[in-house]
Parts: structure tokens; sequence; C-alpha cells
């Protein structure tokens, strides 16, 4: 069912709070002229939210309070991405092949190298990305089609809860050291959505103007 507007404004308030910036206009602009990409890359950022999830599942067996999260969390994402994929087959969008995005590789390349650090760090950037990824849904929803609006609108209730379970369990994990941690990947995020890419990607930055 999708998220009626007073509802969504009330999701995304913590999270336009947590994110150091706006997405650029420019962006969603190129959205619309990039249908076909964004629908891809989107079905591609589910895939790779359901992978991280379940890495974190294998590897933390100790954290009951994080299987349990990132359970729901991967049968969620996994499910947004046969929704994706079956609007993909739907429109005629061959799934073709994507290069990756510079978004997601610059933050999990923040991750620090110790066991804690991974998993505060991998927590962060997970926060970021789906927090990323509801402002957008939220800022696309009212310029698509309305087949895609009431989707990308479906999506913001569940992706908000993952952001706040990201966020709250890097809090339980390692509290201590959390904010500046929290300051490092947010000036890193700001940078990767403000500044110009040159492919169109669902997390890039806004187009690169030609001179």
């Amino acid at each position: 069912m999708p998220v009626r507007d007073l509802d969504s404004s009330i999701l995304l308030a913590p999270i336009m709070e947590f994110l150091p910036c706006a997405t650029p206009d420019a962006w969603f602009d190129s959205a619309l002229e990039n249908q076909s990409v964004l629908l891809i890359d989107h079905a591609n950022c589910e895939k790779k939210a359901a992978s991280t999830a379940m890495s974190l599942m294998y590897r933390h067996t100790e954290r009951s309070e994080l299987m349990l999260k990132m359970s729901q969390l991967a049968r969620e994402e996994l499910l947004h991405f046969q929704q994706v994929v079956e609007i993909l087959a739907a429109r005629s969008i061959p799934y073709v092949r994507l290069s990756p995005s510079r978004y997601a590789g610059r933050l999990r390349g923040l991750i620090g190298a110790n066991e804690g650090e991974q998993l505060t760090d991998t927590l962060l950037v997970g926060a970021f990305i789906e927090a990323r990824s509801c402002e957008r849904f939220a800022g696309l929803a009212p310029r698509l089609d309305p087949p895609l609006r009431r989707f990308y609108k479906s999506l913001l209730k569940s992706e908000a809860r993952h952001f706040q379970d990201y966020l709250a369990l890097a809090r339980l994990y390692d509290d201590s050291c959390l904010q500046q941690r929290l300051q490092g990947i947010a000036e890193v995020e700001a940078e990767l959505v403000l500044a110009p890419d040159d492919e169109f990607r669902f997390h890039s930055g806004p187009p690169r103007q030609e001179s």
C-alpha cells in the first residue's frame, strides 16, 4: 500500500536531518531522461543491499539483534529487487550489465581495517545508502508516471526502517566514537552527491555539464 503524503513527511524528517545535503535538482532531471538506467541500477542496488545484509549475518553470528534485523532487511530487499525486475520486464527493458557507481565504492572504501571498525563503519555506510535512497525515492515519485509513482512511494516505509535499523545497530555496538565516524563518512557522502558524474546511476551525482 502506498505511503500517504503525510506519512512520507514524517518518515523523511529524520532522514533529511541525518543526510549532509540534498540531492541536486539536476540529478532528478537526469533521472527522468534515463529511466531505463534508473530502474536497472535500482535493481542492482536492491540486490547489493540484500547481499550486504546476508554477509553481516554470516560474519556476526554471535550478535542476535543484528541477525534478526539483517534477515528481515535481506528478505525485503530481495522482494524489492524482484519488483523492479518485474517492472523492467513489463516495460520491455533488458536487464543489462551496468558499471557500478563511484558512490557505494567510495563509501565502502572508508570502512576501517580492524574487526570493530569494520562492523561500525559497514552499518554507518548502510545507513547513509538507505537514507539517500529514501530521499531519492521521495523526490522521484511526484515526477514519474502513476505506476512508478505508486511503487516508489510504497518503498519509503521499509527503506526508512532499514536506515533506522542500521543506525540503531551502530549505536548499540560502538556508541563511543560514532559521531566522529559519522562526520567523516558524511563529508565524503556529500561530496559524492554534489560533485558531477560522467555516468548516470541511482546514487550518482548530478550530470557533468558539457563545456
